[in-house]
């Protein structure tokens, strides 16, 4: 039995902003222990593609496993993987570039360049910016991938068994490369994985129990609000599209501020494929799904930042400032088709 309940509500906060609250806590204590996942074997664009899109993305299942079946639910749940992809490639990514610019490799002052300097010290910096770059842009590839596999299936207005079938079966394939990638990596650094990382996936698995219990009942809550307005049961998609990206916006300012635009920028990446292909083709599997009007006009949003990060990744090393204006202008075009629709 799932005690957390029961402490809210001896605490006074069995309400809204109490589940808000112990979801925000879930997801910084997950955050956390992912650093310390860092540390203990797996480096940053692995940490950011197989550990992170299942800590903030857990959300977008969990809504996948409340509302699959329903007679809208599958559009609520098309609805909120698109808000969430496109928010994570637009916003999520544009903001931070505002602000600090996202460059791939460790910050300056780190690594073994600076401690010591020379040929040798140079070089592995160097080697690990190469690295993110290609893991990245394999990543940003993927997402491409999916997002016109979902396009062409869902082009005749309807996504049943067999498209879903496909679509999490793209996405196994992908993370089962994405593992073979992490062994290999640590094979070739004589790295293993000792008691410390494991104790971190037990904290972190903590932490997304926490976030499964807040999203659980406000997901539950947003659905019985029929009271007209913004926050209404028929927007349950939007609402909970942006609800479920709040751990995302924490990765990404994160490991923006400190530096770190590899994990900021794989933490994105890597959170859509939870949404797209998995969540839309867990609900395809449940029952036919029905897309929204807006299907077409979000993933031309979604596929044009796709290829201007795989752009910016593969010219510039990372995300410019700059480019960072175009994003957050492509986010309201996003918005204004969403809800001219």
């Amino acid at each position: 039995m799932n005690p957390l309940p029961e402490i809210l509500r001896a605490l006074g906060l069995d309400s809204p902003w109490g589940y808000l609250g112990l979801f925000l806590a879930a997801s910084l204590l997950m955050v956390w222990r992912m650093e310390g996942l860092l540390a203990h074997g797996l480096e940053g664009t692995a940490l950011g593609t197989l550990v992170m899109p299942y800590c903030s993305g857990l959300g977008n299942l969990v809504l996948v496993a409340l509302v699959a079946g329903r007679p809208d639910g599958g559009a609520q749940i098309v609805t909120n993987a698109l808000v969430n992809n496109v928010t994570n490639l637009t916003l999520l990514l544009g903001l931070p570039a505002l602000l600090w610019g996202l460059p791939l490799g460790a910050p300056a002052g780190r690594g073994r360049a600076a401690k010591g300097g020379g040929a040798k010290g140079g070089a592995e910096p160097e080697m690990e910016r190469q690295l993110n770059r290609v893991s990245l842009v394999a990543s940003v590839g993927a997402g491409l991938f999916f997002t016109g596999l979902l396009w062409v299936l869902g082009e005749d207005g309807r996504l049943d068994l067999r498209d879903g079938l496909v679509l999490t079966g793209a996405f196994l394939f992908w993370q089962a490369l994405q593992v073979a990638d992490v062994l290999k990596y640590n094979v070739r650094r004589r790295r293993g994985f000792g008691p410390a990382f494991y104790l971190d996936l037990v904290v972190v698995g903590l932490g997304a129990a926490g976030v499964y219990t807040g999203l659980d009942w406000l997901v539950s809550w947003l659905g019985a609000q029929t009271g007209g307005g913004l926050l209404d049961a028929r927007h349950l998609g939007w609402l909970s599209g942006w609800l479920l990206v709040l751990p995302n916006a924490l990765l990404a300012f994160y490991y923006a501020a400190r530096g770190r635009g590899a994990i900021a920028y794989a933490s994105q990446v890597g959170d859509g494929h939870i949404c797209i292909p998995l969540g839309v083709g867990l609900a395809a599997l449940v029952a036919p799904v029905t897309p929204p009007p807006f299907f077409g006009p979000a993933l031309a949003v979604l596929a044009g930042a796709g290829v201007l990060h795989a752009g910016c990744v593969l010219l510039v090393g990372g995300l410019p400032r700059a480019i960072g204006w175009v994003l957050v202008a492509g986010y309201g075009a996003f918005l204004l088709a969403g809800w001219a629709n």
